[in-house]
């Protein structure tokens, strides 16, 4: 059985195919994209030459992602990235960005963590479905499944109508404001 806390071992061989040591079968960058969103660290390396090859397909990864439209840097944070390599801060900005993707990481798994915990807000009615719905963005945000800003929810297969039905959508708005009727009187 693998073990998941050691990173997948990815072999390339000299057709350029990719070789997971763990399936013993030949996967696509894509693939590794998958292993990598499920938590999963990969190291791919040469066969040939036991170069780490790691850094340049995690670039490969996110240069497609970018090109077809799945844009997660904006422009001014690319080319500020690009004048990073031809100045002498570039030794901070490594750093930094790893710093700032761990802290995301830490927030994102304290709010999850405080919205579990037993809370007196837990009880009232509509925290479940509001933490449900956290999770499931916090989720989205993590494998890169937000809808741009501007954009709507995504909708359902069938309609245009936001995912949920109208039932649905109104309960919450009860829900909403039996709990700012309830905070109200907390208030006082």
């Amino acid at each position: 059985m693998a073990d998941p806390q050691k990173p997948l071992l990815i072999k390339r061989y000299a057709s350029r195919r990719l070789y997971n040591t763990e399936t013993s079968d030949y996967v696509t960058l894509e693939d590794i994209a998958e292993f990598i969103r499920g938590g999963r660290d990969v190291q791919i390396i040469d066969l040939k030459s036991g170069d780490d090859l790691t850094r340049q397909y995690l670039l490969q990864i996110v240069a497609e992602h970018e090109s077809r439209g799945q844009s997660v840097l904006p422009n001014n944070v690319l080319t500020d990235l690009v004048r990073s390599y031809t100045t002498q801060a570039t030794s901070v900005v490594p750093e930094f960005l790893a710093a700032s993707f761990e802290m995301l990481r830490d927030g994102q798994s304290k709010m999850l963590e405080n919205m579990t915990k037993a809370n007196p807000l837990t009880a009232m009615p509509g925290m479940e479905a509001m933490r449900a719905q956290q999770e499931a963005f916090m989720k989205a945000m993590t494998r890169g499944e937000l809808p741009k800003l501007g954009s709507s929810m995504p909708a359902s297969d069938d309609d245009d109508t936001p995912a949920g039905t109208e039932e649905e959508i109104e309960e919450i708005k009860k829900q909403l404001a039996e709990l700012q009727q309830k905070l109200s009187k907390m208030d006082k």
